[in-house]
């Protein structure tokens, strides 16, 4: 990684000397010791009193022997300690005589001298040591002189001086001598001084360096360490500064710079934090900033203004930008109402907020829809461009209910919205809309087809927009003219055409009415008729099976028979066995015989024919289920894991059709003949069925591996988690229709004899368009294999899921359609309370006793008493007294061509027995204060509420209602069903209390 190095330009300072010893600043001798001997010698340096350039007296040394040869003359200072320095400078003024003026000089004469020093911890040197020779002292340098001079003026003053400095090192000894050799010249040592450098203290760029010593050489760099001022920091690398041999600072790196909150003064050697209103949000040589507008500082050195109430700041708002606050409400809101269909189109509003990003949201609400005042639109509604984060003032809104009113609220926002601890300012509009036509028809099928007939099944349109009174179908040879069309009406969604001719294709369209009218016809789709030669060829196939039927059916009869007679032969003996419980003994044989019989059979209605009757099982899926290509199916995603292997999502594209998505169940590699032939039977049975209420198949891959099943994808799932994840998002109409959508499917089932015994909201699928299936009809494996679902738990050796089942079948394994209603009592629960678990937390053992002792569900919150009196009916003790499907399917049609039936509630003391109130809700008073209670329901978190709306004792907490719940502040759906519920089962405890007190 490169290093950023930062390079500054140094002020220029002087650098420091101190001094070691100066010559000039002697009051008295100087003492210096000199060889030879002074006196005798004639050679040796001789001390004497002179005159500097400005006449100073100055103590000086001179030698002046030039007519002898091989001189040899030292003087050697006093010792000189260097005080920690490690180079040392040494500056001298001397004199020299032009050797050439001097009359009769010989060849020998100088006019230069030699510097020497010496290293010692102390001050012993003598006379004698160090020895006057250039071992063991150093030598520094030969001295040469710029100018001589020729001669001295009456004064005896020195006409020309010259200075030199020399330095040496490195010393590390305590201390030093310097020493001066003449060795043939005439001279005069004026002045020395001695002395070291070392670059200043300074401020420079931030930071403070403290005085440095030079280094040892002459081109040594020492390395100096900066401090950053005060309320200063570095810039990417430590700062630094060289200190070299001369005392001259170079080689900046690095800086510092003022902290954010303080800006630089006083040439950059003060960081000052910002006085009060201004701020600084960066480190910088930047001086301080004055608050934007609507903001303001609350101490000094501020790194940024703080908004005042009222007004916000986003984290993507420069800290220079002023505060802003939430835009006031849109004016002017237009409403232009087209059927089904809203235009709105507003002003902007009257202030932004000081902002630029002003957009706005539609929330819709649909009021009136039987669940208490308004509630949210379902995900239906659609709104074009969108429904949120609008740029332009206007948006169209369709798919609505027909005759239902509505309130748009438009919200303004801007980017601090989000920050306001109030709601978006809006404008709201309310608006009714007209009666429509209903939508389109888009899917038809065809049920069955013979020679003159064909008999064809279509969904419900996407938006009915009320009661579907009936359909219209129109039909006609493909050949002929639309002209010559016949039409048909019908008032469920199936029907039979007949008198057509054989081996023609024909046109057909269908169209749905309500009181407001036809919509428009569906799509044109061809069918076409059997020719003679294929009606008789199917005949041909089926016989064996007739007759295979037929002969069960005389088995059977002949079975009944007999029972009536040993039974009327020993009437006492069957009568004490049921007495006993031997009524379980036949319910075997009764539960596969299910299959076949029927007391009150539609004509021409199929019977539901088991595949485990089979000899050949693979030949019940060769006749129920269609084999397709796995060329024609491609996986597109891994959506979930069935029991035989892994569930998928993809496409089928069969010769001749549009390609459609589809769900996908593959049997994993390593499967037994067994589970092959369990995975199929489910096939088997699925095939048979075709109803919109009842999940279809497509068909099943066998030849091929993986082996496949096939059948039509479902947008949204299973019903219970779908209900669970849009809780509280659906009027009671929209629920009421999708349980009749599932009455009407196992109606179906009932009607072809079929019993289902797993009738659960888990195996209940919904697509797009909320409409509900009924699937999973492999509860004949739970019942003979083991299985690790804790939802299915064993009786009589065999596996059943115990909330859903009713008392007969759980106690004796009698299933029938009978059963099945009871377990349809409990999915209309398990819709009415968006998918919560049936008797919540109890145990499965719980739940028998419970059922035992009359015990029943309580109804939902906001559940309509006659969804729950239909549900009580559903769970009559006596199997006999339950209604049919039919019962069931015509009750409900009832409800939502009249919704003023939906809109009583069940009171709290509707005759439900309270032990099965929500057994997850505990007893208050096992409580002593309010605060307590919240704890135990896990709703603490509102404690602070409850406290401040004065709502702190119980029984003023039992008087609340939904209105109380949400101004205490409860604005979760989930919390505000839990409060309630507490609330109604305090209540409940209360009235039990008084009333034995009474």
């Amino acid at each position: 990684m490169d290093i950023l190095w930062i390079l500054w330009t140094i002020p220029a300072v002087i650098a420091v000397e101190e001094t070691l010893m100066d010559s000039t600043t002697a009051t008295a001798e100087l003492g210096w010791t000199v060889y030879p001997v002074s006196g005798s010698s004639d050679n040796s340096w001789e001390e004497v009193s002179g005159y500097d350039e400005n006449m100073n007296t100055i103590r000086t040394y001179q030698v002046c022997n030039v007519f002898d040869n091989n001189q040899n003359n030292w003087v050697r200072t006093k010792y000189i300690r260097r005080r920690g320095a490690q180079r040392i400078h040494v500056e001298m003024k001397f004199s020299v005589r032009d050797c050439s003026s001097i009359p009769n000089v010989p060849g020998s004469c100088k006019e230069t001298f030699n510097l020497y020093y010496y290293e010692s911890d102390s001050d012993t040197a003598t006379r004698t040591s160090p020895a006057w020779m250039e071992n063991p002292w150093i030598k520094v340098d030969t001295i040469a002189a710029d100018e001589s001079f020729s001669q001295v003026d009456l004064g005896g003053r020195v006409m020309k001086i010259n200075t030199e400095v020399r330095s040496f090192g490195p010393v590390s000894r305590n201390g030093f001598y310097l020493a001066f050799q003449d060795y043939g010249g005439c001279m005069s040592l004026i002045a020395v001084r001695v002395f070291y450098r070392k670059c200043p203290r300074i401020i420079t760029n931030g930071a403070l360096f403290q005085e440095t010593l030079s280094g040892a050489e002459s081109t040594s760099l020492v390395a100096a360490r900066g401090v950053c001022i005060p309320n200063a920091e570095e810039v990417d690398v430590p700062i630094k500064l060289y200190c070299n041999g001369d005392g001259e600072w170079m080689v900046p790196i690095g800086r510092c710079m003022c902290k954010s909150g303080n800006e630089p003064v006083e040439n950059g050697t003060v960081c000052r934090a910002c006085a009060s209103g201004f701020f600084k949000p960066t480190q910088g040589d930047e001086p301080c900033l004055q608050c934007p507008i609507n903001s303001r500082t609350t101490s000094e050195g501020a790194i940024n203004c703080v908004c005042r109430n009222g007004y916000y700041r986003t984290d993507s708002d420069p800290l220079q930008m002023p505060c802003t606050t939430v835009p006031s409400a849109p004016q002017n809101v237009i409403s232009i109402v087209n059927e089904t269909s809203v235009m709105l189109e507003w002003m902007p509003p009257r202030d932004s907020g000081g902002r630029e990003d002003v957009v706005f949201n539609i929330i819709c609400k649909s009021c009136g829809g039987g669940r208490g005042g308004c509630t949210r639109c379902g995900d239906n509604v659609q709104f074009l461009p969108r429904q949120l984060g609008l740029t332009e003032p206007r948006v169209y809104i369709s798919d609505l209910l027909a005759h239902t009113q509505y309130t748009f609220e438009v919200q303004a926002v801007n980017g601090v919205s989000d920050q306001s601890p109030y709601s978006p300012q809006y404008a709201s509009v309310n608006i009714t809309t007209n009666q429509a036509a209903p939508s389109t028809v888009s899917i038809m099928h065809q049920v069955s087809r013979t020679v003159d007939s064909i008999t064809l099944s279509w969904s419900q349109p996407d938006q009915p927009n009320g009661v579907i009174l009936d359909y219209e179908l129109q039909y006609y040879e493909k050949d002929q003219s639309e002209y010559n069309s016949s039409t048909v009406r019908s008032p469920t969604n199936t029907v039979v055409i007949r008198g057509l001719k054989p081996g023609s294709i024909y046109v057909f369209q269908v169209r749905a009415r309500t009181v407001a009218g036809f919509g428009r016809y569906s799509g044109k789709l061809y069918f076409q008729t059997m020719t003679e030669e294929e009606y008789n060829t199917s005949i041909q196939e089926k016989l064996p099976l007739i007759i295979g039927s037929a002969a069960a059916g005389l088995v059977f009869l002949i079975a009944v028979v007999v029972i009536i007679i040993v039974c009327n032969r020993a009437r006492v003996l069957c009568l004490s066995s049921r007495r006993r419980g031997f009524e379980r003994a036949d319910s075997e044989y009764t539960d596969k015989l299910q299959h076949y019989t029927s007391g009150h059979m539609t004509p021409g209605m199929k019977i539901y024919i088991d595949p485990f009757t089979y000899e050949d099982p693979n030949e019940a899926v060769r006749e129920f289920a269609k084999e397709i290509d796995i060329s024609c199916v491609k996986i597109e995603q891994v959506i979930g894991a069935g029991e035989f292997g892994e569930v998928c999502s993809g496409n089928l594209k069969l010769p001749g059709k549009r390609e459609m998505f589809v769900a996908i169940k593959t049997l994993k590699s390593g499967y037994t003949e067994k589970q092959r032939r369990d995975f199929l039977s489910e096939a088997s049975i699925m095939g048979q069925f075709d109803h919109p209420n009842v999940i279809h198949l497509e068909g099943v891959v066998t030849k091929s591996s993986p082996v496949m099943i096939i059948t039509e994808f479902m947008e949204n799932g299973s019903l219970d988690s779908f209900l669970r994840q849009n809780d509280g998002q659906f009027t009671v109409i929209q629920l009421v229709g999708m349980l009749r959508g599932i009455a009407s499917g196992m109606k179906y089932l009932a009607d072809m004899n079929y019993v289902h015994r797993d009738l659960a909201a888990r195996n209940i699928l919904v697509n797009s368009n909320l409409v509900c299936k009924v699937s999973d009809f492999g509860l004949s494996r739970f019942l003979e294999d083991d299985t690790s679902d804790p939802t299915y738990t064993s009786a009589l050796g065999g596996k059943i899921p115990i909330r859903w089942t009713a008392p007969e079948a759980i106690q004796y394994r009698k299933f029938t359609s009978a059963s099945d209603v009871w377990s349809y009592g409990i999915v209309m629960w398990e819709v009415m309370s968006y998918g919560e678990r049936p008797y919540w937390d109890m145990t499965n053992q719980d739940v028998i006793n419970a059922i035992e002792q009359d015990y029943r569900l309580p109804p939902p919150m906001d559940c309509p008493s006659a969804l729950h009196q239909l549900m009580l009916d559903c769970w009559q003790k006596d199997r006999n007294n339950r209604p049919k499907f039919s019962q069931i399917v015509n009750n409900l049609d009832k409800m939502i061509r009249s919704p003023n039936l939906l809109k009583a509630m069940t009171p709290l003391s509707s005759g439900v027995h309270l032990p099965l109130l929500d057994r997850s809700i505990p007893d208050f008073s096992s409580f002593s204060t309010v605060d307590e209670w919240l704890d135990a329901i896990k709703m603490g978190q509102y404690k602070d509420n409850f406290a401040s709306a004065n709502f702190n004792t119980f029984d003023v907490v039992s008087q609340m209602t939904m209105e109380d719940i949400l101004r205490v502040g409860v604005t979760l759906a989930g919390h505000q069903k839990k409060i309630l519920n507490s609330v109604q089962m305090m209540r409940a405890q209360m009235n039990q209390i008084q009333s034995v007190e009474v």
